[in-house]
């Protein structure tokens, strides 16, 4: 609600991190990388709708879920060569700093 907040994901898995089981989270993370916040916010939207991870898991590609006014070709290069390393990275830190146990969710806030 307001445009002095600022929002950051981290991925704290649970199970063991493939290309099959990350595709929700590396689309955030692609998105975060090179959407503007507007198109950002709206896919983000998108993406957490329950019927968006059943069609996904379902074999969907996650370029259908691609909203008017995407930078598609910039979104889609980056999903494409995102590695698993990063998601790797964020579970580690998630459990090794933060004291997360796997899949467990926090919301970290750093206010004035």
């Amino acid at each position: 609600t307001s445009s002095h907040t600022r929002v950051g994901i981290l991925n704290n898995p649970s199970s063991k991190i493939k290309e099959d089981n990350t595709a929700i989270a590396r689309a955030i993370l692609a998105a975060f990388l090179t959407q503007n916040n507007s198109n950002l916010k709206s896919f983000l939207s998108k993406l957490s709708k329950e019927e968006t991870a059943k069609s996904l898991a379902a074999g969907t590609k996650i370029t259908k879920f691609l909203l008017p006014g995407m930078d598609d070709a910039t979104f889609e290069k980056k999903y494409n060569t995102l590695g698993l390393d990063v998601i790797k990275t964020h579970q580690m830190f998630c459990q090794e700093v933060l004291k997360l146990l796997p899949g467990q969710m926090a919301v970290i806030s750093n206010g004035r």
